[in-house]
């Protein structure tokens, strides 16, 4: 029997994970508690999707298990042992705005609650395949200190520096930055993640998201950027730039193609491997230039206001370069850019309303 479990099932990456294999495994199991809610209140409630994938999908089982609980999640590990094949691992606190509010819910969610996954993995189903959606907060603010230039509606990489020209790589250090609180639980995670790929040998992958969406993403203003500007375009709700003129650059990446990296993965994996995974030059935009796009798709100004003050450790410009998995997946494309994400995420959220 092959078995996959989906962490997080009711967010963005989680739901599209067990969307994209709920064919290709005998049974998916979800685990998710709607942490969601009570972080960025009950207009983020994943509850919705978690009832639409239970609708969907004969061969989804849903648990409502807090990542933390770790004899709940054992008794789950115990049923099923080595029939579990892959492990997807996307729960987490994922604001560093809010961390700053509860650093100790969020270390424990982000890092504790991976090291359970793992070390059950470990224990349980250790030839299973681990993927963990890590952050690009792992490098801080590192990337505010590249050469950049200001252009009329975006920063954007100076273009003497060759290096950069298909974006940031994991070469990129993770030391001597600020993380935010968030970034630096992501980080412990992280590190583990890798530690547990190449001191136990295990099959693990560690993806550092750029902006991750798509249509599943309940969006709120503390997290999920294209998501939320949306649900502001269509209600004529005000949305508040921080910071960086309006020009900040974000690579954003569809979850299924994000998803569809994990399942590249997990049919030739590796151990301890770490990928960054975003838009790339393929899919990326500043503030101004998504508010814009948002515009076209609605066919109505949005409301806005801009505040000096950005958020802290927050990125100036971020693109994700995506050439390290490409070159040992060189099968795997992007098949959603920009404009039909947020067509897509249009239409949804109008199907919502």
């Amino acid at each position: 029997m092959n078995i996959a479990i989906v962490t997080g099932s009711g967010g963005l990456i989680g739901s599209e994970s067990v969307s994209f294999l709920a064919d290709k495994m005998d049974l998916v199991i979800g685990i998710d508690n709607d942490q969601r809610a009570y972080f960025f209140g009950a207009e983020a409630s994943t509850k919705w999707n978690k009832e639409r994938l239970e609708n969907q999908f004969d061969n989804y089982k849903h648990y409502a298990l807090d990542i933390r609980d770790y004899a709940g999640l054992q008794h789950i590990f115990e049923a099923y042992n080595t029939d579990i094949k892959l492990i997807i691992h996307t729960a987490a606190q994922p604001s560093h705005d809010w961390a700053a509010k509860e650093p100790l819910t969020d270390f424990t969610i982000n890092a504790n609650g991976t090291l359970n996954f793992l070390e059950l993995t470990r224990s349980h189903c250790p030839e299973a395949v681990f993927i963990f959606t890590s952050t690009n907060k792992v490098y801080g603010d590192t990337p505010n200190y590249l050469p950049l230039v200001e252009h009329e509606k975006r920063w954007e990489i100076d273009e003497t520096h060759r290096y950069f020209k298909n974006g940031i790589d994991e070469q990129m250090s993770i030391d001597q930055s600020k993380h935010s609180i968030f970034g630096a639980s992501k980080v412990a995670a992280d590190v583990m993640v890798q530690e547990y790929g190449k001191y136990f040998g295990m099959k693990t992958a560690v993806f550092r998201g750029g902006c991750l969406t798509g249509p599943q993403h309940s969006g709120a203003q503390l997290h999920g950027f294209l998501s939320y500007l949306m649900k502001c375009a269509i209600g004529g709700n005000e949305y508040t730039i921080f910071g960086y003129k309006g020009k900040q650059v974000r690579d954003n990446i569809h979850a299924w193609d994000l998803v569809n990296m994990f399942w590249n993965f997990y049919k030739a994996p590796r151990s301890g491997e770490m990928y960054n995974a975003g838009g790339g030059r393929f899919s990326n935009c500043s503030m101004i230039e998504a508010i814009e796009l948002c515009e076209k798709i609605t066919d109505k100004k949005m409301k806005y206001t801009y505040s000096e003050n950005n958020r802290i450790g927050d990125h100036i410009w971020y693109i994700s370069d995506v050439s390290r998995f490409k070159e040992h997946y060189p099968e795997w494309e992007y098949k959603y850019n920009l404009e039909s994400t947020l067509t897509q995420i249009f239409d949804n959220l109008k199907s919502r309303v």
